[in-house]
């Protein structure tokens, strides 16, 4: 995967080419028919969602008119769905940052609270400590990192949260001997591998089996199996991507890279009996995030308090000035700006789909597609649905909401067992935002490590095609074995 077209494969800055994606979603709004699925409020662990009601879809006619093109028509077209026009395409974006502004102030946040623990000295004096103890070992420290990240994403749903945590992993993939690639896919590969396995996942697994009428937690067995099968293929990967960079620099898809990203000097920094107050505090409040977030109902607001609980914990063992700590929470802000608003722009494509009424049109093509080929084709069928869809729905429980109503009772048809189609969408969702890119999590991630979202392709690729094999093998064997 080194040579010919990935090799030369360039793609433009993320706002760029998300930007040209929503322009593109914009003038398919003209050529797909739209449609739409009546709605309704059902509650969940992840909090109230507005689901499709299966069997109730029905086309809706498409409204032209000159003024439509322009800047829209909404008042004479008279319940006909209208494409989008050029003032929707111009607002598509402004209303994508609205509509995942929860999101967007939760990085901010993350951004402002790490930007105190790290000037408290905390996370650099940690991460020395850890590499003292581990860096003769670079794979063993690669695993134990990679696995621990790996729990996280599979049974807390954790993303977002880890988006801060990008230039630790940088440094520490730098101290070993490897290039910014390493360091990201330590975070990225090990969250995103976990969220696809969706052990107990409550924004996407728990979510799916309860639209479904699937127990919670039923199945697990299966999906542990795939979580040990997918991060033995991806610290296989990564570890031989290591090996290579260890033994000939030149081998790094980085190399020659000019971009920059400041690193901390870990040498300024011991860890002094404050830093350990602030951790032992850090993990107690984390804890009782998780804990809320599972049995309370807490979603981004009160994670985002206890996040910034987190900070006045740092400040006060740490004994931080309040004036250094309020200039570190905005650097440490200023540095999430581009990680933000990716989120907010990845949104505009889901905004356009929505205004012109296309996504229920694609989501009722594909079942109807999917009800005329064999079992085991269909099972793998819903796979790639899921996946594509991702494109233009990133979110995992709003995809769960909108496509897992009509793909369960597909399922009562097609003779397959609803689980399997819980497990084909957490295949489907996870595995491709790691490589989509309207992912905001991906996106964000890479413009911290200052990656060409090109390059990342030329090294996950490889990868991506055997996990979406072994998510297909998988599939099959739950469409065999009758899988509940």
């Amino acid at each position: 995967m080194s040579g010919g077209f990935l090799k030369n494969f360039r793609v433009p800055h993320v706002f760029t080419l998300l930007t040209f994606i929503i322009f593109l979603t914009s003038v398919a709004t003209y050529l797909i028919p739209s449609g739409s699925y009546e709605r309704k409020e059902q509650t969940f662990k992840a909090g109230t969602k507005t689901v499709v009601v299966p069997g109730t879809y029905a086309g809706v006619e498409k409204h032209y008119s000159v003024r439509g093109v322009l800047i829209g028509d909404e008042e004479s077209q008279a319940g006909a769905a209208s494409p989008i026009s050029v003032l929707g395409f111009l607002t598509a974006i402004p209303r994508g940052l609205e509509k995942s502004s929860d999101i967007v102030f939760f990085i901010f946040v993350l951004g402002g609270v790490f930007g105190i623990l790290q000037s408290s000295g905390m996370i650099p004096a940690i991460v020395r400590r850890l590499l003292e103890q581990f860096g003769h070992s670079a794979p063993l420290l690669t695993i134990i990192i990679m696995l621990t990240l790996a729990v996280g994403g599979s049974t807390l749903g954790m993303g977002e949260e880890f988006i801060p945590l990008v230039p630790v992993f940088l440094i520490i993939s730098q101290r070993l001997g490897y290039d910014r690639i390493y360091g990201l896919a330590l975070v990225l590969l090990a969250a995103e591998m976990g969220f696809a396995a969706a052990t107990t996942n409550p924004f996407t697994v728990q979510i799916a089996q309860n639209i479904s009428g699937v127990p919670l937690g039923s199945g697990m067995g299966l999906r542990i199996v795939f979580f040990v099968c997918a991060m033995a293929f991806t610290l296989v990967h990564v570890l031989r991507y290591g090996a290579r960079i260890k033994r000939d620099p030149t081998a790094s898809l980085l190399y020659g890279d000019t971009a920059e990203v400041e690193v901390a000097d870990l040498d300024e920094h011991d860890l002094t009996g404050g830093h350990v107050l602030t951790l032992v505090s850090c993990l107690v409040i984390f804890a009782g995030i998780l804990v809320g977030s599972q049995k309370l109902g807490w979603f981004l607001p009160e994670m985002a308090g206890g996040f910034l609980l987190m900070a006045f914990a740092a400040v006060i063992f740490c004994r931080m000035r309040v004036g250094d700590a309020t200039k570190s929470f905005v650097r440490g802000m200023e540095e999430m700006v581009v990680a933000a608003m990716v989120v907010g722009f990845a949104r505009g494509i889901e905004v356009v789909a929505d205004d012109a009424e296309i996504l229920d049109s694609v989501i009722f093509a594909a079942a109807s597609l999917l009800e005329h080929v064999p079992t085991v084709v269909s099972a793998v069928g819903m796979l790639v649905f899921q996946s594509t869809l991702n494109f233009f729905i990133p979110s995992g429980s709003g995809q769960a909401v909108v496509t897992m109503p009509v793909m369960a009772p597909l399922a009562d048809v097609l003779g397959i067992t609803r689980q399997t189609a819980v497990l084909a969408f957490q295949f489907g969702d996870g595995l491709s935002n790691t490589i989509i890119p309207t992912s905001g999590i991906l996106m964000a991630m890479l413009s911290l490590a200052k990656i060409p979202y090109g390059t990342w392709v030329r090294f996950f690729l490889p990868l991506f095609l055997q996990l979406f094999g072994l998510a297909a093998a998988f599939l099959v064997v739950a469409v065999m074995i009758g899988y509940a």
